[in-house]
């Protein structure tokens, strides 16, 4: 097992309070401020619009200089989702393939080894299955995964050439055993998993047997925790910060620490609300839709909701009204500090 106290916790760009309007320098320098220990850039965009060497240095040097780590994301790689990725074909000339191969090749030059990528979308303000890529009836999730697998292995032999990792997440429309097979597929040695804890949680999966599934391909994560609630329609998720949800945490990063082969915990935060996503168990067409779920992780997704349902009605916890609300700033950054002190705390207990 590796020092658990030297495993570094850091955030995830998009989310970090003002991160956005103020660029890449200003995020790196206000991240070491705060006490983190690395920065997950979404996109490479972030760091240079213009994909300038110049400035993608400048950005990974600076970041050494401060003791921080860089991890940078790049595209889909599901070619079902690339119109809605306009400035990848621009930087592609067209050619949205090449596109991404530029992405990857400025980060690999600048230094940046661990990339992350992702499989399809999700439309938030869309209501029930249809808002998830995976439910699209123009085309077959069977087919999306079958078109993404076919760019992975066009993109495998510039990832070893470059010695980088693509590190495809487990985003919300996507299965963990689904991943693994791809990346068991592609190669590992030149893809792997960003392992986001809460985005399991929609495909009704339990968050620790899915953490034992990926670990042995896990390179980067987002970490945030969950409330699950009972709903008419199913069972209901929001965003919490860890520690203040229904995930076990020292049960999760068990199996990252001692199998994963490089682990950094990149806090995702919240934007202004807490999103709250449907997982539609009484649906004969969702449950069609899986056909890796297993009564186990069903019935853990069931008990953790009435655990938390029963926390709600004690008081303890906030509840659906409540969770509903609009996050302030200030609450948005509070989200990130609790969820660092609680994930050392773990960390601490588990060295």
């Amino acid at each position: 097992m590796r020092d658990v106290r030297a495993v570094p916790v850091g955030t995830d760009s998009s989310k970090f309070p003002g991160a956005p309007e103020n660029g890449a320098e200003w995020t790196l320098r206000e991240v070491h401020k705060a006490g983190l220990e690395g920065v997950f850039f979404r996109s490479a965009l972030e760091l240079s619009p213009t994909l300038d060497p110049g400035e993608l240095r400048a950005i990974v040097q600076l970041a050494d200089e401060l003791g921080l780590y860089v991890e940078v994301g790049t595209a889909k790689v599901n070619p079902f989702a690339a119109p809605e990725a306009p400035e990848v074909r621009e930087l592609g000339e067209g050619d949205y393939l090449r596109g991404l191969e530029r992405l990857i090749v400025a980060c690999a030059e600048a230094g940046v080894r661990e990339l992350w990528s992702a499989t399809a979308n999700y439309k938030f303000a869309l209501p029930g299955r249809l808002g998830c890529d995976r439910f699209r009836t123009d085309v077959t999730w069977s087919e999306q995964l079958e078109a993404t697998a076919k760019v992975m292995a066009r993109l495998g032999p510039l990832l070893r050439d470059l010695g980088v990792h693509l590190n495809l997440e487990t985003h919300e429309e996507i299965t963990t055993f689904e991943l693994v097979r791809l990346v068991e597929e592609a190669g590992p040695d030149a893809f792997g998993i960003t392992f986001d804890t809460a985005n399991v949680l929609l495909r009704c999966e339990d968050p620790v047997a899915a953490a034992h599934r990926v670990a042995p391909y896990v390179r980067q994560t987002h970490v945030r925790d969950a409330a699950l609630l009972l709903t008419p329609d199913g069972i209901r998720r929001f965003l919490m910060p860890c520690g203040q949800g229904v995930i076990d945490w020292p049960a999760l990063l068990r199996p990252l620490v001692e199998h994963a082969p490089r682990l950094t915990l990149s806090i995702e935060g919240v934007m202004g609300k807490r999103f709250p996503l449907p997982l539609s168990i009484y649906d004969p067409l969702w449950h069609d839709g899986h056909p890796d779920l297993t009564t186990r992780d069903l019935a853990e997704l069931v008990r953790l909701s009435d655990s938390y349902g029963r926390a709600v009605a004690e008081g303890t916890r906030p509840g659906y009204e409540e969770l509903s609300r609009p996050v302030p700033v200030a609450e948005r950054f509070a989200f990130i500090t609790e969820s660092t002190a609680h994930l050392r705390t773990v960390l601490a207990s588990l060295a």
